[in-house]
């Protein structure tokens, strides 16, 4: 481990817990040299490729983000990444980064791995799904590592760590970290952890550059802290600060306004696309439990039956899950969301 970590990153473990813990606006703390400079050069050196094959966004197009998940079959380098961050000292040592205990890998690299962001390329501030699809574990951490030898704020692409993106823009406290070389952000992901950052506006002399960056993400068994379960959620950004009442647009102004509209669209589109799924498995569902239902005995799909309840002996065990199954999409984040969208939809339409 120590031939690829630099030495002052393990010496500092404590301070560095301390300043994860005390940051705001969530838990986070940013290390400058964190490989040493050989490893992370050669991580840099066999940096994969812009490949459109994995730049299929969450709306199913191709984008201006490539994201590898195959980490070890990049090469010998990445291989080498793939086993220390893996091993049990470097997740001893982020434990001890972060204080929290019980790390687990994905071996998966669900939505991890090397990402390639080409000039345009922006991401809206969200908070990151909760759970890990495949094994259901809780999301506790995401650690990033930029490998960006030049890199300037006004570019864009700075990591966003905000209060509250739904808040106005004075409001909402923001720490902002450019992407540098061999510079790691680690933060904890819950309901509160919103992160994104600016479109990526290269010089003109640089436009065949790219962000690059590394991104793992940690998981535990269970979490001591309630959560709501939901998948990642977007919250699109501000307008900039030179749009607004009187000023004259420019036709730059007006096709970033459109663009911004066209986003939301997209956002919403996908987020009803869900809900209309979960609407046609719940109605399944509850056609199912009429199906088993002893005649004459109603329906209660507003809640499990106790087993208390007088009517509990009459329902199967597959009835009370299929009760439980009902409950669990009708309180999921997305249903919730129906009302909340159906008024910003009906605003846009007045």
């Amino acid at each position: 481990m120590q031939d690829i970590l630099n030495i002052s990153t393990i010496e500092l473990a404590d301070k560095i817990q301390n300043s994860f813990i005390n940051n705001l606006p969530f838990k986070h703390v940013v290390i400058d040299d964190f490989f040493t400079t050989e490893f992370c050069q050669a991580l840099l050196d066999d940096f994969p490729d812009f490949d459109k094959k994995l730049a299929t966004d969450e709306n199913g197009n191709i984008g201006r983000k490539a994201v590898h998940e195959h980490v070890s079959q990049i090469s010998g380098k990445y291989k080498k990444l793939d086993k220390m961050i893996q091993s049990k000292p470097f997740l001893e040592l982020i434990e001890q980064f972060t204080g929290i205990k019980g790390l687990k890998y994905d071996p998966h690299y669900f939505g991890g791995g090397t990402h390639n962001n080409l000039d345009g390329q922006d991401l809206d501030p969200h908070v990151d799904f909760t759970h890990h699809p495949i094994s259901g574990h809780h999301r506790r951490l995401n650690l990033i590592v930029y490998l960006n030898k030049e890199w300037h704020k006004d570019w864009g692409g700075n990591i966003e760590l905000h209060k509250n993106p739904r808040l106005d823009p004075e409001n909402d406290d923001i720490v902002s970290v450019e992407p540098l070389f061999n510079r790691a952000v680690i933060f904890e992901t819950n309901n509160i952890s919103w992160h994104g950052f600016p479109r990526i506006n290269l010089p003109d002399d640089k436009k065949d550059w790219s962000r690059k960056s590394f991104a793992l993400y940690y998981y535990t068994d269970s979490r001591d802290e309630a959560i709501k379960p939901h998948s990642t959620i977007y919250v699109e950004r501000h307008l900039p600060e030179r749009i607004k009442a009187d000023a004259n647009l420019s036709n730059s102004d007006y096709q970033e306004i459109k663009t911004l509209l066209a986003r939301r669209d997209q956002h919403l589109e996908r987020l009803y696309g869900y809900i209309t799924n979960m609407t046609e498995e719940v109605s399944g569902l509850k056609y199912q439990l009429l199906q088993k239902q002893t005649p004459g005995n109603k329906v209660d799909s507003e809640a499990t039956p106790s087993p208390h309840d007088a009517n509990a002996s009459v329902k199967s065990y597959d009835e009370t899950r299929l009760l439980a199954k009902i409950q669990e999409y009708e309180n999921s984040t997305s249903w919730k969301i129906t009302a909340p969208l159906r008024k910003l939809v009906n605003l846009f339409r007045k």
